[in-house]
């Protein structure tokens, strides 16, 4: 298994208009994370990727195409997560034996679950693939919050090297890093990566890294070195950037702004807006320009 620790891309994924993928245009996308944005690795199958829209057939493929491209060059985690069990094993049984890194999986949503169904749920995907297992703890988008000792119980398992943590409730970071030091623990937020690193992140995984990667970098080593008011620096011209993606629609505009860039980054999946409006396409454009040159 490679080293998990670092900046990873959560890979955006090319789509036709009429919804199915664009496997050239993935490639593409898979390329420009490793050669120019000089990721450590990539994240595949998570929100970014628009994958609680996909078939399980569309999600394999998706896994394929991604290691097929990336060969061994990173890491590659496969987020399997579903709420339907037998699919994120199936999944997870696919990914291991593409030779995917580490798997990772969201908490189980929509239904209110209790701890002991989310335990078995992380325990069974593990017990089935034999692979490792990264918690996927994203409560705004998920309902779901995992405390302290919670974590504790599902780091019993042995699999289980620690947690993409999408929250920014900084202080139960603190609380699980300095509880569980030895287990891994990713900032998902990309906008508060100095507060989440400062406390102890052993890595970022961030949307914005698919166009933003080289400063997510620069942001890390900073603040890993004490360097606050640079990073800081970094960190506000990203922001800036940040809330001009978010303003405009985040995935539309980054595949805009892939696009600028010579990759054929392609749509989003309904019932996303698919295409861009021309007002769209201009703020992308008006972004890059401004802040990646």
């Amino acid at each position: 298994m490679k080293n998990l620790k670092g900046i990873f891309s959560a890979l955006l994924v090319s789509f036709n208009q009429d919804g199915t993928i664009n496997e050239q245009g993935l490639r593409q996308i898979v390329r420009h994370n490793i050669d120019k944005m000089k990721v450590d690795g990539l994240y595949v199958g998570g929100s970014t990727g628009e994958n609680f829209m996909l078939s399980t057939a569309e999600k394999k493929e998706i896994f394929r195409i991604a290691k097929d491209e990336a060969k061994d060059q990173v890491a590659l985690i496969a987020q399997v997560g579903s709420v339907n069990l037998h699919e994120a094993v199936e999944l997870g049984k696919y990914a291991t034996e593409l030779g995917y890194d580490c798997l990772s999986a969201v908490t189980p949503f929509y239904y209110k679950f209790s701890f002991a169904e989310i335990k078995h749920y992380y325990d069974t995907i593990i017990a089935e693939t034999g692979n490792h297992m990264i918690v996927y703890s994203i409560p705004f988008l998920t309902g779901v919050n995992i405390g302290v000792e919670q974590f504790g119980e599902l780091y019993q398992n042995p699999k289980i090297l620690g947690v993409k943590f999408t929250a920014g409730d900084f202080y139960l970071l603190e609380r699980l890093k300095k509880a569980y030091p030895n287990h891994l623990l990713w900032a998902g937020f990309d906008e508060m990566m100095i507060p989440a690193v400062a406390l102890g992140a052993d890595g970022a995984i961030g949307s914005t890294f698919n166009v933003n990667g080289l400063r997510a970098r620069q942001i890390f080593e900073l603040t890993q070195a004490g360097k606050l008011a640079e990073a800081r620096e970094v960190q506000s011209v990203t922001n800036d950037l940040i809330e001009g993606v978010l303003a405009n629609g985040l995935y539309l505009t980054l595949k805009e702004i892939l696009k600028l860039q010579g990759v054929d980054a392609g749509h989003c999946r309904e019932p996303m807006t698919s295409t861009a409006t021309e007002k769209q396409v201009a703020e992308a454009k008006r972004l890059k320009e401004q802040f990646l040159g």
